[in-house]
Order: structure tokens, then C-alpha cells, then sequence
């Protein structure tokens, strides 16, 4: 469940992430500026740098996170024994032993 909802939130937060990135203005102008608009003036006010930075800044370490505990929950998984349902309803733990060679 945990496993699942990190793996639907990710895609779109990575694309919110690029999007907010290339809305930046750099010291070229950022996404703007390569197309030919006005380099030196935000659509989204004077002070509104420093306000994507800390969105920036935010979203990375909450996107950074999220990759961390998927990572943790999808090894967890492949750790643990599987269960398995077979064709009577009944349950069947299959158990991986290791060889001992």
C-alpha cells in the first residue's frame, strides 16, 4: 500500500520539479530568455526568485525522501517471504532458502 502510493506520487512530483526548475530565472535568462522573451523581468514579480528557490529547495528534499522510503519499502519487500493464493483460496507462504554451496 505504502509502496504504491510513493511509486503514483513520484512521476508527477518529478515533473512539478523540472517544470518549477525550468520556470527559474537564471543568469541567462532561463526558460524565458531561450525563447526570445524578456530576460531581465519576472512574470511573477520581483521577489518571486527567492520564493521558487524555497519551493525549489522544498520539493527537492520532499522528492529526495520519497525516493529514499520507496527504495526502503521495495527492498523490504524483496526480503520478505511472498505469500501466494493458490486455486482453493487457500494460503501458501513460499520461503526462499539459500544455498548452502
Amino acid at each position: 500500500m505504502f509502496t504504491t502510493l510513493l511509486i503514483i506520487l513520484l512521476p508527477p512530483l518529478s515533473i512539478f520539479l523540472i517544470l518549477l526548475i525550468l520556470v527559474q530565472r537564471g543568469r541567462g535568462g532561463g526558460l524565458v530568455g531561450a525563447f526570445g522573451g524578456a530576460g531581465g523581468q519576472s512574470a511573477f514579480g520581483a521577489k518571486a526568485g527567492d520564493l521558487f528557490t524555497r519551493i525549489t529547495v522544498i520539493t527537492v528534499i520532499f522528492w529526495i525522501g520519497c525516493c529514499i522510503l520507496l527504495l526502503l519499502a521495495m527492498k523490504r519487500a524483496a526480503d520478505s517471504p511472498s505469500i501466494d493464493f493458490d486455486e482453493a483460496g487457500k494460503t501458501s507462504v513460499l520461503v526462499i532458502a539459500a544455498s548452502a554451496d
